[in-house]
């Protein structure tokens, strides 16, 4: 053997390597082992004891010393699938940095454009700063882009005169600093939110950020972090008093008139409902000790919204023009009172007549959460806003009393000429979690540089007696009243917990994103689950294992136990390869594996079986070694390089756990090959020179399929037509039921439900049905008791509540079910399932194309990569027949 001290020498480095970065792993384990007998069952005493030791020395090597948190970071990766956590994709809002380079953010031909396209993005592989400009193009063949951008901001790079390639280049110089931005500003946050060994990389379509965060507790407050663009803004509030009399009251009036003019008056329940106003609704007695500041406000229960009978004798005191509403039902006064009947008047006890009058407060109105899209929709009317202050926008309030917590609360702002704050957030230099001295209340201090001190200090001096609204991401957090000037550039925000207090500050001090951020794929599993997959994946693997070693020493006696250790070490140096390259470890990553172990047996079959064939030549086995390897490379090397090909085109191609596949499968690749070959090569060599016995077979196996002759082309009649009526049946499903889609192709949100007792797939989805508003899909997944539902609702929403929506239907729509848990949830916006749907296409037409060129390459004859390439087409065509004819779940 030639090359045999390299090879040698190479081995026993490659061990030495592994067994060093691997050596991490186990002392890692062997302080968490420690964490956890400290904790005692308690996960805050085992998170402390850890975080304790992050900067002690806990592994002297002789030439270097390493914290705990160092070997944390060098401890082999394992995938969410298997330790829980969750997996998101976010995108950073082109469409929104667009709006902000444009002179008119609400011209019309603007918007039309961004509308077609963000249509054309979802069947395109285009950047959208591209499909920008065709949607631009087929909408005005002949106009000119520099129309939108011409401004005062953007003097010196665009005017009039640049042409629209130009244009498109200004966009994506802007958006492409946005997208920079707006990574390190969430790769900033990220690092203070205390998560071990987070992943965030950019993805090579523009503007999408992977981010990876292992054992997270609480993946709602994550994401929160993630989507907060931290736009902090200081508006000086309208008055109840003026908002209420002068404003709402003619647009309540000039709504009602137009829902009339239009017959867009909701029709009367079938079944004659009569309720009366009064009988809706009971006013609870308001707390007489609100608070300094804080209007007092009766708290209402009732089926619908936050109307009170006081509210009606109010409307009469100010003026509108009702009828008698004692004898009003809730649908006639829907129509009389559209905004009114969904917006509550704030009001107050006067301490003179202690009647209740209009309130001295910035809250302008109480609304129900779920009537708030009405309102909002009622108030952005164009006809409303034409009545409107030029100066005034309007914001929501998440109510402070606990009693209320379906409520809302509206606070009216006044806002700059260009609809600008007078402060916003980039004049903050330090934010801090903090507790008031004097009512011990959690609150967030801000500190202001010199500029925004200034500001601050007019700004409180000019509206002293009034009242300013604090808000972050367009939503009021408080909206104290202004005692007097305040000089020295401090402030704080209230109405938070402790942990959001913490986030918030965090958020700041991180930076605001130069772009709005929305996730569009994200994967959540939870700790049991992970925990469950570890342990049905070790257990397959650890079967596929015993066997595959049970066999080899069954069929080829001691040259099998070669090949066992053979296949041992490959593993070793699999895992031991992973941890070097900081590669992470999924489940379809120990499906790679568990493929892996079958190839090296492949490889030692391959060598094994030439090596009985020289001995049955006649030949000695020191000779029949030599050339039965010598005779197996080159099938062992063909077998091996078009798999490898393969596994780089998924590797390019794929994503998330198509990645960890392919990842696993390459290096197990190359491994395999080297202990395959070479180790059992030293082996049999080592066995030679010290002559010891080496058999390849038993009584048993050494006659074993000798004389088998299958005559397949024989018969190949018979077998084309076993394909052909596999096939002509699959096309024929494939063109009549199509193929059952998983959310990775078509978009949706899917959910891993556990039940605490056994639950019906039919029973679920109709309980569902009325809560998604569409049937979703419902399957068994594992026991009997944990069913996988697949939803497409509010899928195309880029709202960033939609998530939690849907996940309030979903329980709302379990409610009936006595005990459940959401044991992992999926997440694939369209855009993402386009993309996904492209790589697969993409990744079977270079799959089947480069086996076609190395068989080109390797024999040099046409012909035979055509057959491969016919053989291969085959082999997928049936696979999809399969799938369509529901011989198995979901394509993804």
């Amino acid at each position: 053997m030639q090359s045999k001290s390299a090879i040698q020498a190479f081995g026993v480095l490659l061990v030495m390597a592994c067994i060093y970065q691997l050596s991490f792993t186990w002392v890692v384990k062997v302080e968490e082992q420690k964490a956890a007998d400290y904790g005692a069952g308690s996960i805050a005493k085992e998170t402390y004891y850890l975080d304790s030791i992050k900067h002690v020395i806990v592994y002297d090597l002789f030439v270097n010393q390493y914290t705990y948190g160092e070997c944390k970071e060098r401890e082999i990766n394992l995938g969410l699938d298997l330790k829980g956590g969750m997996n998101v994709t976010l995108e950073v809002s082109v469409i929104d940095v667009i709006k902000s380079l444009a002179a008119d953010q609400e011209d019309t031909l603007l918007l039309k454009t961004i509308a077609r396209a963000s249509e054309m993005q979802m069947q395109s592989q285009d950047d959208y700063v591209t499909l920008f400009g065709e949607a631009f193009q087929q909408l005005q063949p002949n106009g000119n882009l520099a129309y939108f951008f011409s401004s005062r901001e953007n003097k010196g790079e665009i005017d009039f005169n640049t042409t629209n390639e130009e244009a498109l280049e200004f966009l994506r110089e802007n958006t492409d600093e946005a997208i920079d931005g707006a990574f390190e500003v969430i790769s900033a946050r990220i690092d203070k939110f205390g998560v071990s060994q987070p992943k965030i990389v950019p993805l090579e379509t523009k503007g999408r950020i992977l981010i990876e965060l292992p054992g997270v507790k609480d993946p709602a407050r994550a994401k929160k972090i993630l989507q907060s663009t931290a736009k902090l803004e200081f508006w000086v509030c309208y008055n109840n008093r003026e908002v209420y009399n002068q404003i709402f009251i003619p647009i309540d009036k000039k709504l009602a008139e137009i829902q009339k003019a239009e017959a867009q008056l909701a029709e009367p329940d079938t079944d004659g409902d009569s309720t009366k106003v009064e009988d809706l609704f009971t006013v609870v007695e308001p707390d007489t000790n609100p608070g300094a500041d804080s209007p007092l406000v009766a708290s209402v229960d009732g089926p619908d919204t936050g109307l009170s009978s006081d509210l009606l004798k109010l409307l009469d005191s100010v003026g509108s023009d009702t009828v008698d509403q004692q004898q009003l039902s809730i649908e006639e006064y829907r129509k009389q009172s559209p905004l009114l009947s969904r917006l509550q008047v704030v009001t107050d006890i006067d301490e003179a007549s202690q009647q209740r009058v209009l309130a001295d407060a910035p809250f302008i109105g109480i609304s129900l959460i779920r009537d708030t899209a009405q309102v909002n929709n009622l108030l952005n009317r164009d006809e409303v806003r034409a009545m409107l202050p030029k100066d005034f926008k309007f914001l929501w309030m998440k109510s402070p009393s606990e009693q209320n917590m379906d409520a809302i609360y509206m606070v009216g702002i006044r806002t700059n000429m260009d609809g600008s704050a007078p402060l916003e957030g980039d004049v903050i230099t330090d934010a801090r979690q903090d507790i008031n001295g004097t009512n011990n209340e959690i609150e967030v201090s801000l500190t202001m540089d010199d500029i925004g001190t200034k500001i601050w200090k007019n700004l409180t001096r000019e509206n002293e007696g009034g009242f300013i609204a604090i808000a972050l991401d367009d939503e009021v957090y408080s909206a104290p009243r202004i005692n007097g000037e305040i000089p020295y550039g401090r402030t704080s925000i209230t109405g938070f917990d402790l942990k959001e207090a913490i986030d918030v500050a965090n958020v700041l001090n991180a930076g605001k994103l130069p772009a709005p951020a929305r996730i569009v794929e994200e994967a959540i599993v939870g700790p049991s689950l992970g925990q469950e997959a570890i342990d049905s994946g070790l257990s397959s693997f650890m079967l596929a294992l015993l066997v595959v070693l049970l066999y080899m020493v069954f069929y080829y006696n001691r040259a099998g136990m070669v090949a066992c250790v053979a296949l041992l070490t490959n593993i070793f140096f699999i895992m031991g390869v992973l941890a070097s390259l900081g590669a992470v470890l999924t489940l379809p990553g120990i499906a790679g594996i568990i493929l892996t172990i079958g190839m090296s047996i492949d490889a030692n079959v391959l060598i094994f079986e030439r090596v009985r064939e020289e001995i049955r030549g006649g030949k000695g086995m020191g000779l029949a070694i030599t050339d039965g390897y010598k005779n197996a490379y080159t099938s062992i090397i063909d077998a091996n390089v078009t798999t490898l090909l393969v596994g780089l085109i998924l590797l390019y191609f794929g994503s998330g756990p198509i990645k960890g596949f392919a990842t696993t499968l390459i290096i197990g690749i190359a491994t395999s090959l080297f202990s395959a070959i070479f180790i059992t090569r030293l082996i049999f060599i080592s066995f030679l020179k010290r002559k010891k016995d080496i058999s390849f077979s038993n009584k048993l196996t050494e006659a074993a399929f000798t004389n088998l002759n299958i005559q397949f082309l024989a018969r190949r009649k018979l077998f084309y037509g076993i394909s052909a009526i596999i096939i002509l049946g699959g096309m024929a499903s494939l063109f009549t039921r199509g193929l059952n889609y998983g959310v990775d192709f078509t978009g949706g949100r899917s959910y891993v439900v556990r039940f605490d007792d056994m639950a019906n797939a039919t029973d679920v989805k109709t309980a569902l049905t009325g809560a998604f508003e569409s049937a979703p899909e419902v399957k068994t997944f594992g026991g009997d008791n944990q069913l996988k539902i697949t939803t497409k609702y509010l899928i195309n929403n880029a709202d960033t509540s939609s998530d939690r929506k849907v996940e309030s239907a979903l329980k709302s729509g379990l409610a009936g079910y006595p005990g459940f848990e959401i044991m992992s949830s999926q997440k694939v916006g369209p855009t993402i399932a386009d993309d996904i749907k492209v790589g697969a296409v993409k990744s079977t037409i270079f799959g089947l194309l480069i086996v076609f060129l190395y068989i080109l390459v390797r024999f040099r004859k046409w012909q035979f990569g055509l057959g491969a390439l016919a053989a291969l087409f085959h082999d997928v065509v049936v696979v999809l027949s399969c799938f369509s004819s529901s011989l198995a779940g979901p394509a993804s």
